[in-house]
């Protein structure tokens, strides 16, 4: 049987799915991803000397506020009641790991909120330190995990 993408009418066109008559779950989503940089930017990162400021927290921060206008930003996602959002940014030998978490009770799941906050401290990360290193690269995102639970 051939797969249907959801976000497409039978014309092909884009559409939102029609979530209405879904029962609200609790749901839950976990993203990842990472930014490889040199040794010396990390180092500056680690005693906070970044010019723009702690780069570790206005990152987590940005990432929590990309996760709320998620659907400001992907044209066919839903606005959803978020329950729950946590970035965590992690100094790792070459480079920063950030994971984000994503909680909301409704009837379509918080993916695309926890890769956009992952994502958006990605870019975060970049920008506050792109001055003192052109050799950033940011790969790897991607989901770790999403869960639903009736209530």
């Amino acid at each position: 049987m051939k797969k249907k993408l959801s976000h497409t009418d039978d014309g092909g066109k884009a559409r939102m799915v029609d979530v209405g008559s879904k029962p609200d779950q609790s749901r839950r989503a976990r993203a990842q991803g990472f930014i490889r940089m040199d040794p010396e930017t990390l180092e500056l990162i680690r005693q906070n000397t970044i010019k723009k400021g702690d780069v570790l927290r206005v990152a987590e921060i940005a990432g929590i506020q990309a996760a709320k206008q998620t659907p400001f930003l992907i044209p066919l996602c839903h606005s959803l009641l978020l329950t729950g959002i946590s970035v965590a940014a992690t100094l790792m030998d070459d480079g920063i790991r950030v994971e984000a978490e994503c909680g909301c009770s409704g009837p379509t799941g918080v993916e695309m909120e926890a890769l956009t906050a992952a994502g958006v401290a990605l870019l975060t990360i970049y920008d506050m330190c792109k001055a003192v290193d052109k050799s950033m690269v940011i790969e790897g995102i991607s989901l770790l995990e999403k869960t639903k639970t009736n209530i």
